[in-house]
């Protein structure tokens, strides 16, 4: 069984918010029409994309909710009050949304989110009921891996970071099967905002490439999301037992050798910390599935 403590995962939610404040920025000027007067953020974690549709969208009411107090409080230091942020959960179904937001919204955002719903279907519904006629919704879930390292690193086996991939893949199938009362979804986003009555559905995903060698900042959040998947899927922190926002699980997502050479990349006394490395890049490919409501 999988469990996720989101108060242990704020921090590092403010620092996804703090690291992708481009991309957000660049996204949320995409999705933002002029007449927009309510947008919302569901599902908001640090407030990276609430804060970037506030910028983008100056006088219009920005809500950002989420299910979790501490994430919530780091999203609130973020926007530092250029957003409302209200406490609510998907899984409680579209009412509560609706109480947060108070308003019917043009634009709703939800990213990685909908995915920890138990029933994902029902979420969608639930926000697409949200929309004003005319209204937008747009999920950004999925897209392809995100590539950084040379495929042999001189530790362990080439493919590390392929064969990591796999293991978080696992891990999410457990993850979701764990969920109380889990639905499956045997189909796609699209589909998805087409059964809950949206139109003119479509997908763009956005390419993100920065080259070898990294500036230091972006090479250390680099470091820092390697850090936090081996967390994950170990259950510990800093490898001293389970920590806040990691998993509790009896399975081995990794081989041993795996584990041993994902140790020797992230131990920054040893030979092979990858935060030395001028080889790392960044090349990500996320997905935005975005339906209007009828008019």
């Amino acid at each position: 069984m999988i469990e996720i403590d989101w108060a242990g995962e704020a921090g590092r939610l403010r620092a996804a918010a703090e690291g992708e404040t481009d991309w957000n920025a660049a996204v949320a000027r995409s999705l933002v029409r002029d007449g927009d007067k309510v947008v919302a953020d569901i599902g908001c974690g640090g407030g990276g994309m609430a804060k970037a549709l506030a910028e983008a969208l100056p006088g219009a009411t920005v809500v950002a909710v989420d299910a979790d107090p501490d994430v919530l409080e780091q999203a609130r230091e973020h926007t530092a009050g250029l957003v409302r942020c209200e406490l609510a959960s998907m899984d409680d179904g579209a009412e509560p949304l609706r109480r947060a937001i108070d308003a019917a919204a043009d634009l709703i955002w939800a990213s990685a989110s909908v995915h920890h719903a138990a029933d994902q279907q029902a979420a969608v519904d639930a926000l697409a009921s949200l929309l004003a006629p005319g209204g937008r919704l747009a999920l950004a879930e999925g897209g392809l891996p995100a590539r950084h390292l040379p495929w042999d690193l001189g530790v362990g086996e080439p493919g590390l970071e392929l064969r990591l991939d796999l293991a978080q893949d696992r891990w999410f199938k457990v993850m979701r099967d764990s969920l109380p009362g889990s639905v499956p979804m045997p189909y796609g986003w699209t589909e998805a905002l087409t059964r809950a009555g949206l139109t003119d559905v479509t997908t763009r995903s956005v390419l993100t490439e920065v080259p070898a060698p990294l500036p230091p900042e972006r090479l250390e959040g680099v470091v820092r999301a390697f850090q936090t998947r081996i967390e994950r899927l170990t259950g510990s922190d800093h490898g001293h037992g389970h920590g806040h926002g990691h998993v509790v699980s009896d399975e081995e997502w990794l081989a041993p050798e795996d584990l041993d050479a994902w140790r020797q990349l992230l131990d920054p006394s040893g030979a092979h910390y990858l935060g030395r490395r001028t080889d790392l890049a960044v090349l990500s490919v996320r997905s935005v599935h975005l339906g209007y409501a009828p008019r």
